[in-house]
């Protein structure tokens, strides 16, 4: 039986693409963890308590027992590397330098290159600073998730064959990669020009762990 010392909590919002790939990736370990919302729309992110657990004001925030953690990739390897779920857990990187060198590379291209463009906080700012609003700031979003899969499709030229990103499982770079394609599919852009990223979104959305994390299937989820 589990302790409070086991306990996973989650801080996270329901279209939270980062928090999207922490569910994923707790999913994939088979660990328990329990919810809570932050909802960003409407500004829970800047209340003093969530500000004293991320001081970015942003979400994910992973709380397991006494240890908080922040920014969804350092959580995911933090699953890994503290050996959560046990020997029997999918790894969420594979073996051996250049392998999981490839899967990081992926990985980071959507979460560094790709979302922070598209961010809650940075589209707002686009809008109140600039005007940028209604379809200019969706054409802005296209613009930057197109130039992001164009990349993505062509390292994954390099990656093993399989049906994910990086052979036979499922990785990190896979949780990173669907929550970006709800964003697409959410603003409507055009994924045909990107058949290796559609089989792989595919053969991602037919397990449950990514089933389970889509976030119309979150208790936050809202209209």
């Amino acid at each position: 039986m589990g302790t409070d010392a086991d306990a996973l909590v989650l801080y996270g919002y329901w279209r939270s693409s980062a928090a999207y790939r922490v569910r994923i990736g707790l999913n994939l370990k088979r660990l328990a963890w329990t919810h809570r919302a932050v909802h960003l729309a409407h500004g829970d992110q800047h209340q003093d308590a969530h500000a004293r657990l991320n001081p970015m004001h942003a979400v994910p925030v992973l709380v397991h027992g006494d240890r908080v953690l922040r920014q969804s990739l350092a959580i995911l390897e933090y699953l890994d590397e503290a050996g959560l779920g046990g020997e029997a857990a999918p790894g969420l990187l594979p073996t051996g330098p250049l392998a999981r060198a490839k899967v990081r590379e992926l990985a980071q291209l959507v979460a560094c290159d790709i979302h922070p463009l598209n961010n809650l906080r940075v589209v707002q700012h686009l809008e109140s600073a600039y005007a940028v609003a209604g379809e200019a700031r969706a054409e802005w979003m296209r613009h930057w998730m197109t130039e992001g899969f164009r990349a993505f499709e062509a390292l994954l030229a390099d990656a093993p064959a399989g049906d994910f990103c990086h052979g036979d499982a499922p990785s990190l770079a896979d949780a990173c990669l669907i929550p970006q394609l709800y964003n697409a599919h959410r603003f409507k852009l055009d994924l045909s020009p990107f058949p290796r990223i559609r089989c792989i979104e595919a053969a991602c959305m037919a397990l449950p762990a990514f089933e389970s994390a889509r976030p119309e299937n979150q208790p936050d989820a809202s209209p």
